[in-house]
Formats: structure tokens, C-alpha cells, sequence
């Protein structure tokens, strides 16, 4: 009979832990969450300690689980490292991309953008994550995420795929009623739509003849989707400072239009980040390339 492959235990074991139960890491995994179960209990059998306390409402990690999960992170982080390392070497890009992104921009532009990739590399499996939390590349396993920020993690590698402008609108009917901004420092007087996942949400910053001008907005809906505050802007509720690449289509139709055009918000990019390895395997390094292309400088969604 075969010794057991300590590697599949330790790779369950971490994807346990950084889902927080057994159900997150099966679905992860594409397991049964049985199968799950099974492998943890026989990791535990054959190291003779307890790795995870298991209750009806949560797992949590023993001493000696948290002490084993740091040895299994670097073990697979150096494992995966190895894989690249020989994947480079024949420079054919293959295996699984897994790829987080916020969710708005990953269902607008990337979900077609990995639909042509994967035509063009068929040896590639794609398996993406949608979400606006800011997810923890390494920890959570990631080979790379998109980011939309000023300035990515420092402790990535960030590479800027293209520029994101954001704009302020609302409908017609909305400036109709209320009148459109002449300064930033008007804003203060509207209903603002704000997004909660930006860093300092109530705080919205623009650049014009006099420099750069912060104002502090206020309004009767925040929410952490930017989906939600667009079709409130289009329903006449508020004013949204929003990216083209979101609105690019209700502008152009003439549902919302734009205000402040004098003045820029504060710039920020889309990036794709991934981790500091020695060896960045071709299927990474072929799908930035790939954005790169696609995206650019002046971006599709800007013309």
C-alpha cells in the first residue's frame, strides 16, 4: 500500500485553515467536504496530535496546528515555487490561474478578457474569484489579484495595466432638481452615493486650477457595492463618483452625465499585483502580458 502523500494533507490542511471550515476549503478544493474531513483526520492520525478544535459554530487551531499551519505554508509555498520553476523552463504557459478581482470590473472587462485568453492558451485552467474585499494574495492563495488603488501592497509586485478615471454624475432629472456642482466645494449641498470600501469614503479629492481640493460629502445611502449606488444615481437618489470603466455605457446613452469636468478626481489604476517569487510562471506572466495588451494606456471604456 502506498505511503500517503504528506503534501495533499498539508495542502488540505492549509486551505482548512485559511477558509476557517471545512465546507469554504471543499469548494476551494473541489472536494466533498467528507473528503475534507477524512484527510484532516487522517493527518492528525498520523502526526498523533490534534490539529483543530472543532465545534457546532467554528474551527480553530490548536497549538500544535497553529505551529504545523506556518511549517505547511512555506512547505507549499516553496512546493508551488519548485512547479514554476520547471514550468518556465519549457516557457508554455499551463496548469491553474487563480485570479482575484473586484467584483464590478471582473464581471464588466476581465471575465471577457479570460474568455479570449483562454482561447489563446488552452492549456490553461482559469479559476477566478469575484469579490470587493481586499483579499490577502498569499495567504488565501492567489497567484495574482486585480487591484484598483493609488498604490498597491508594497510587499507585491504591482504592475499598472491601465489608468482608472473616476467621474461625478446623476441623472438629468437629479441635476434638473438639484443643479450641477460650478466647484467640488458644492458637493457638500448634494445627496452623495457613497461607496464604503474606498479608504476615506466621505472624503472625495479632486485636482483643478487652484491644486488639489478635498471636500466632505454626505448622503442618504452608502453601500459596499458600486453596482447598488449606480443605479440609484440612475433613479435620480444621488450623486455618484464612480470609474468609466463601471458607467462608461450610461454615460454615453445620456441616463447619467457628468459633472466637475474641470476638475480630475483623485487618479488612481488598475494593477494586477502578485507575490515575490524567483521563478513568475509563464501563465502569470502570459495573462499580465495579455491585460497589459488589452487594456493600456487609454483604455477601451475611455473611447
Amino acid at each position: 500500500m502506498a505511503a500517503p502523500d504528506p503534501l495533499e494533507g498539508m495542502s488540505v490542511f492549509a486551505a482548512v485553515v485559511d477558509a476557517e471550515s471545512f465546507t469554504g476549503a471543499a469548494r476551494q478544493l473541489r472536494l466533498s467536504k467528507g473528503a475534507v474531513s477524512v484527510q484532516i483526520q487522517k493527518l492528525e492520525d498520523r502526526l498523533g496530535v490534534r490539529l483543530l478544535n472543532r465545534t457546532t459554530r467554528r474551527l480553530s487551531l490548536t497549538d500544535e496546528g497553529r505551529a504545523f499551519y506556518e511549517h505547511c505554508r512555506r512547505i507549499l509555498d516553496e512546493a508551488r515555487e519548485a512547479v514554476d520553476a520547471l514550468d518556465s523552463l519549457g516557457a508554455v504557459p499551463r496548469g491553474v490561474l487563480r485570479i482575484n478581482a473586484p467584483m464590478s470590473f471582473g464581471i464588466l472587462h476581465l471575465g471577457p478578457a479570460v474568455a479570449e485568453f483562454m482561447h489563446e492558451y488552452p492549456e490553461v485552467v482559469i479559476d477566478m474569484t469575484l469579490n470587493d474585499r481586499q483579499i490577502d494574495v498569499v495567504e488565501e492563495g492567489f497567484d495574482m489579484a486585480i487591484r484598483i488603488a493609488r498604490l498597491p501592497d508594497s510587499s507585491l509586485i504591482a504592475r499598472r495595466l491601465a489608468p482608472c478615471r473616476r467621474v461625478v454624475m446623476a441623472s438629468p432629472e437629479y441635476w434638473d432638481k438639484h443643479g450641477r456642482p460650478s466647484h467640488p466645494s458644492d458637493l457638500k449641498d448634494h445627496d452623495a452615493l457613497i461607496y464604503d470600501y474606498l479608504p476615506e469614503p466621505d472624503t472625495w479629492t479632486f485636482k483643478g486650477p487652484e491644486g488639489r481640493f478635498s471636500v466632505t460629502v454626505s448622503g442618504r445611502l452608502r453601500a459596499n457595492n458600486g453596482e447598488v449606488l449606480l443605479n440609484a444615481a440612475k433613479r435620480g437618489i444621488g450623486v455618484d463618483l464612480a470609474p468609466t470603466f463601471f458607467c462608461c455605457g450610461e454615460i454615453q446613452s445620456g441616463e447619467l452625465e457628468v459633472a466637475l469636468t474641470d476638475y480630475e478626481d483623485d487618479p488612481i489604476s488598475v494593477y494586477a499585483v502578485y507575490p515575490h517569487r524567483r521563478h513568475l510562471s509563464p501563465r502569470v506572466r502570459a495573462f499580465v502580458d495579455f491585460l497589459a495588451d488589452r487594456f493600456g494606456e487609454n483604455p477601451y471604456w475611455d473611447q
